[in-house]
This record gives structure tokens, sequence and C-alpha cells, in this order.
């Protein structure tokens, strides 16, 4: 294995990437909304084509501002399905998301045959190409896809920082955050749109479905260890970046090992956290498979 600065970078990108996601998952998997990442992720789709459509480029700003906006809409019409419609919120989540994506995927088939559009990355990302992408800070060349991440890294800690404890209180207890005067429904879409833009910056290194992975699979392993919001934000985004760090490492090592040529970076990413996802289910403290067997019965 030959390890360079391109594959530090890749690395780096991916993990901040990775723990930019993990944090919004947090309140996402405490809430059990899990499946409103996957419906945004899948959502931002049409946006990034009608973007393209409307500006004819596939210009960072335009693109980011079109996803962004339909993924804060795919939140808006799941909760009118809901509502409006007396329809239960995963079944308002499939139809919004299933219908979307699907308009998504036209379009960017359709935008392919006229410029360099891959399908393929918009679904799992090309993150092996993003340190090709720089922009030059001081003397360093750094790639634009680590510093749109580490913008919204930044930025979710920042809102996350200020708004803690009525995060907290409306993830646990909307009611008694409505009592207390702060309004449950203004920090659901405030994380819903913190979900969305860290969808769409995730969007071009790990596509539409990887990031799913990122956003719900180090917060579920972390809820596990604990049973506490702050250590559950701690231990989560160090799975991420873990995580990210050897994603990026089985993607050099081990395709070899079992006779593929090569894979992607943002796949063996999903599958590095499912495997940390594994190891804390089997031997978490006190949540653990293997805890609770061994645990004398009262």
């Amino acid at each position: 294995m030959n390890w360079t600065s391109f594959d530090t970078w890749i690395a780096v990108t991916a993990m901040l990437c990775a723990v930019s996601c993990a944090l919004p998952g947090c309140f996402l998997v405490l809430r059990k909304m899990s499946m409103m990442g996957d419906a945004i992720s899948h959502a931002v789709l049409p946006g990034l084509a009608v973007a393209f459509f409307v500006t004819g480029s596939r210009a960072s700003i335009p693109m980011f501002i079109g996803a962004a906006a339909v993924g804060i809409l795919t939140a808006l019409f799941t909760q009118w399905i809901s509502r409006f419609g007396q329809v239960d919120r995963g079944a308002a989540m499939g139809i919004v998301f299933t219908t979307l994506f699907a308009i998504g995927l036209v379009l960017i088939v359709n935008a392919a045959d006229h410029v360099d559009l891959d399908p393929g990355c918009v679904l799992y990302g090309a993150i092996e190409l993003t340190p090709l992408d720089t922009v030059k800070i001081g003397s360093m060349m750094i790639p634009r896809a680590a510093l749109v991440n580490g913008l919204i890294l930044a930025i979710n800690l920042g809102i996350i920082a200020l708004l803690y404890k009525e995060l907290r209180l409306s993830s646990f207890d909307p009611q008694l955050a409505d009592t207390l005067g702060f309004s449950s429904g203004f920090l659901h879409y405030l994380l819903m749109t913190m979900v969305a833009i860290t969808t769409v910056a995730a969007f071009e290194s790990v596509g539409s479905i990887i990031v799913i992975a990122m956003l719900i699979v180090p917060p579920a392993a972390a809820l596990l260890l604990t049973r506490r919001l702050l250590p559950m934000l701690l231990i989560s985004s160090t799975l991420a970046a873990i995580s990210a760090w050897l994603g990026h490492l089985f993607s050099m090592t081990l395709p070899r090992l079992i006779g593929f040529e090569d894979t992607t970076t943002s796949g063996m990413i999903a599958f590095s956290s499912g495997l940390l996802f594994l190891l804390a289910w089997l031997f978490a403290p006190t949540e653990g498979l293997i805890s609770r067997r061994l645990k004398p019965a009262d």
C-alpha cells in the first residue's frame, strides 16, 4: 500500500463529511426520524437538476441552493401529507421521497446526455476525485470539498452549541418545549434545514445513498454506548471520523485480498460504519448483546 498526500486529503474530506453528518443524525435518531434523512438525501436530486437547467452550469452555489431548497420542501411536504391527508408519517416520507427521487433521476439522466454528469456518481459520489478540485488558501492548495464540509461542520457545531438545551428538550419532550416557550415546530424545521444542507454538502463526496449511512449509523452505535446526549454527540462524531478513515484504508487494501480490482471509498465508509455498529451492538457495556446475555438474572 502506498499512502500519499492525495490519500490524506481524501481521508480528511471523508472525516469532515462524516462528522458533519453525524451531529444532526444524533437528533434524527433520538426523534425516531431516521427515515427523514433517507428522504431528504434522495429528494435533493431534482433540486440539483433544476439548478443545472436554470443556470446552464454546475456552479456550486446555484446547485447548493437548489438542492437545499428541495430538501427543506421534502420535510414540509411530508408534514403536510401526514397532517392534512391523515397518512402515517412513514408512508408520507415514502410518497414524497420516492416521487422526488424518480423525478430527479429522470432529470439527471437527461442532463447526462448533454454534459458530463454521471448518474452513478450522483448515487455514491466521487470522493476519490475531490483532491483534484482545489482552492488556494495562502500557500496551500486545499480540496474544495474539504472546505465545504468543514464549513458545514462548523455551522452544525455552532447551531448545536447555541441551541443545545432547546434541541435536547424538543427531542425528548416537544410538548414541554412548547410549554416553556421553545417552539418545537421551529426547532423541527431548523433540524430539517441542517440535515438538508449537510446532505447537499456531502453529496459530491459520498452521493445520495451512502450519506444515509453517515447520518444514521454512527449515532445509532453511539446510542448503544450511552443514554446521555452530550456523550452521544461526542461518541458519534468519533465513530464517524474513524469509519471515514477506515473506509479509505479498506478501499485501498481489502479488494486485493478478496480478488477484486478496486472499490469505492464511499462504499467502504458505509461498510466501516456498519462494522463499528456491529461491535457496539455486541459489546456495549449495558446495551450490548453479549453484556445482556452475561448479566445475571434478577
